[in-house]
C-alpha cells in the first residue's frame, strides 16, 4: 500500500503589518472656564431681552403658529441688520467675535438700556465705545449738579475716566477760565497738562507733575483697552506734545490718589489745595474732583478771586 504524502508544513505567519498612519486631528482649544461662564450668561442674557418685546413693539405682524414668547431670533437679526446664522450663534454663546457696531445695532434692536448695553458688551468681552465729552455734558444728572453747585466756594468740577471735562461749579470756572472754555475736544485736565501754554495754566506746572498725569492716564488706560476713543486721544496728544510722547513710551504707571496743586496768580499769594476724588459708584472712573484750600491763606486767596473775577481772566487771556 502506498504511503500517505507528509502534509506540508505549515505556512509562517505573515509579518505583523505596520500600522496604519493616523492622521492627526486639530486640538480643539478649550474654553476657559469663567469665558465659558460669560457666554452661557450672553445666551440666557440676549434670550431674556428678546423674549420681552413683542412684534407689535417694532411694528412687525404677529404672524401665524407663534410659538416662542416675543421675538424669534430671524427677527432681531433683522431688525439689527446682521445675518440669522450670526445672531443664532451669538445667542447661543457661541465663542464669535462680535465688532462694537454690531452690538449696538443689537442693543438698539432690543432696546437696552444704558446699564443693560454696558453688561451685554462685558458679556461679551468687547471694548465699549466710549461717548465723547459733549455727548455726556448733555447728560449730567441733576443731582450731581447740584452737588456741584452747593459746594461752592470750594472749586469742583465732574470728569470722567478720561479726564474730560464733564462739569464745574462757578468757581472752578472762574480759577480755571482756559480749560473750562477750551473747544470740546480739548476740555480735558490731562490735555491741558500738557498742550495749554504757561500763561493758561493756573496750577503750578512741574516735570514731577506732568509725569504723574501720564502715569495716572495710563492707570485708567489699562482699563479701556481696544477703546477707539482712548486711542485716539492718545494719539492726538503723543502728536501735540512731545513730552506726553516722551513720558508715554516710557510706560510708567501711577494709582490715583489725592494730591497737592497750587493754584498761582498774580497780585495774590499761592492757592494751595489738597484735590480729592469722588468717584460715582454707578458710572465707574466718572468722578467729581474737590480742590480744598489746605490753609487760611488758601481760603481767602480763593475769596478774593471771587471778589474779582477779572483777576483770572485777564492773567490768562491768550
Amino acid at each position: 500500500m502506498a504511503q500517505p504524502s507528509p502534509r506540508p508544513a505549515p505556512a509562517a505567519p505573515p509579518p505583523p503589518a505596520a500600522p496604519a498612519a493616523v492622521t492627526p486631528v486639530a486640538a480643539v482649544t478649550p474654553i476657559r472656564p469663567r469665558a465659558g461662564r460669560r457666554r452661557s450668561d450672553l445666551a440666557l442674557f440676549l434670550r431674556s431681552r428678546r423674549e420681552r418685546i413683542t412684534p407689535d413693539d417694532v411694528g412687525m405682524p404677529p404672524g401665524p403658529r407663534r410659538r416662542t414668547p416675543g421675538l424669534r431670533r430671524e427677527e432681531v437679526a433683522q431688525l439689527a441688520g446682521v445675518g440669522v446664522t450670526w445672531y443664532t450663534w451669538l445667542e447661543q454663546g457661541r465663542p464669535i467675535n462680535a465688532s462694537p457696531q454690531v452690538l449696538d445695532a443689537v442693543a438698539r434692536t432690543l432696546r437696552l438700556g444704558s446699564a443693560e448695553r454696558e453688561h451685554l458688551y462685558r458679556l461679551a468681552d468687547t471694548p465699549q465705545p466710549h461717548p465723547g465729552p459733549d455727548e455726556e455734558a448733555t447728560g449730567i444728572p441733576p443731582d450731581i449738579r447740584t452737588i456741584l453747585d452747593s459746594l461752592d466756594p470750594l472749586p469742583a468740577a465732574l470728569v470722567n475716566a478720561r479726564s474730560d471735562v464733564l462739569g464745574f461749579n462757578s468757581t472752578f470756572a472762574l480759577m480755571a477760565p482756559c480749560l473750562v472754555n477750551a473747544p470740546v475736544d480739548e476740555r480735558n485736565s490731562v490735555w491741558f497738562t500738557f498742550t495749554a501754554p504757561p500763561a493758561c495754566r493756573p496750577i503750578v506746572h512741574s516735570a514731577e507733575l506732568a509725569a504723574e498725569h501720564a502715569g495716572i492716564f495710563r492707570y485708567r488706560y489699562s482699563q479701556h483697552l481696544g477703546e477707539p476713543g482712548w486711542q485716539e486721544f492718545v494719539h492726538r496728544l503723543s502728536a501735540a506734545s512731545p513730552d506726553f510722547a516722551r513720558l508715554w513710551a516710557s510706560h510708567d504707571v501711577v494709582p490715583p490718589r489725592p494730591c497737592n496743586k497750587i493754584f498761582r496768580y498774580p497780585g495774590i499769594p499761592d492757592i494751595a489745595t489738597r484735590s480729592t476724588n469722588l468717584e460715582l459708584s454707578y458710572q465707574p472712573g466718572t468722578r467729581v474732583i474737590v480742590y480744598t484750600p489746605v490753609d487760611d491763606e488758601g481760603r481767602a486767596g480763593i475769596a478774593w478771586l471771587r471778589e474779582h473775577p477779572e483777576a483770572t481772566t485777564a492773567h490768562h487771556r491768550h
